[in-house]
């Protein structure tokens, strides 16, 4: 798979999957701007990669706005990664606050929309665009005790649906990819008993890392992935099949 001479954002790519990401699609060639809200651990993975960062809060409109005003040229691919994942889990639906609800669905369901909408008239100039979101497979069995985050990733699935009808007239593929629990950062708050269920009930068996699912969010960032536009791909070895 090359990507070279294909220009894609990356957000959520100062650590975790989305930096695990960034360095596989720089090895297959593509020009990267990476986004975070975490400056210093941004700045960093894109001095390695020899790429472009810019500091983006996914709260923040007019800063989503900077970002899609700010690229340079034609855009061919955007990776809608960033999200919050840790620290909201663990509780049941009805104990979970206002306050974190709103939070979670600003970030990963309003954040998404923002970044989608900032970066499609560079998206549409390429006339090869691909949109790759990351969502879960929580959203596809139903994970108990998770209820902001299912709910969030559960909307991005309806989006990326809904979005691959409206790009589609301009040539923009758009497709979400439903990893499991992943050997991240953000999963280690996880119960064990949790990452054993997940591994015992894989068709492969045992733990994935993040370097699991970076070579399929490469291909849909390809000319080749258009005929799977609108689809929702579960990269979790076989624990959900749809």
């Amino acid at each position: 798979m090359t990507l070279k001479g294909r220009h894609i954002v990356v957000s959520g790519a100062a650590r975790g999957l989305g930096a695990v990401i960034a360095r596989h699609l720089a090895e297959a060639g593509a020009r990267l701007t990476l986004a975070d809200i975490l400056e210093e651990e941004g700045r960093a993975v894109a001095a390695e990669l020899s790429a472009d960062f810019n500091r983006v809060d996914l709260r923040d409109p007019a800063s989503v706005a900077a970002l899609g005003a700010g690229l340079d040229g034609p855009l061919h691919g955007l990776v809608n990664n960033g999200a919050i994942a840790t620290g909201i889990g663990g509780i049941g639906f009805e104990d979970v606050d206002i306050d974190t609800w709103d939070r979670v669905m600003e970030v990963n369901v309003r954040g998404t929309w923002l970044m989608t909408r900032a970066a499609a008239p560079a998206l549409r100039a390429s006339g090869s665009g691909r949109i790759v979101n990351v969502a879960s497979d929580t959203a596809l069995w139903g994970a108990p005790n998770l209820m902001s985050y299912v709910a969030s990733k559960g909307a991005v699935i309806s989006m990326t649906r809904s979005l691959a009808r409206e790009l589609g007239p301009d040539g923009i593929g758009v497709t979400a990819i439903a990893p499991g629990i992943l050997t991240t950062e953000s999963t280690e708050y996880v119960p064990r008993a949790r990452h054993e269920q997940y591994g015992q009930g894989r068709a492969v068996p045992g733990p994935q890392p993040p370097e699991d699912v970076a070579g399929t969010v490469a291909f849909l960032l390809s000319e080749a992935a258009l005929t799977l536009t609108g689809q929702v791909l579960p990269v979790n070895r076989g624990f959900v099949f749809t």
